[in-house]
């Protein structure tokens, strides 16, 4: 019955804590642009062309 005593307060703040947290990423945009993330993997961003020494990149095959 102790157990209880200690256990249900440390249940309803961890239930206020992640409810904060939630309203703290409603409130800071999180949730805004849902499509976007999903659509943002799909486009390569890799613009970097490798310099004229490609020996740096592949090893010899002797």
């Amino acid at each position: 019955m102790s157990n209880l005593l200690l256990l249900i307060p440390i249940a309803l703040f961890l239930g206020l804590l992640g409810l904060g947290a939630f309203l703290w990423s409603l409130r800071s945009g999180q949730f805004d642009d849902m499509e976007g993330a999903a659509n943002r993997i799909l486009f390569d961003d890799d613009d970097v062309k490798p310099s004229g020494n490609s020996k740096k990149f592949h090893q010899d095959e002797s």
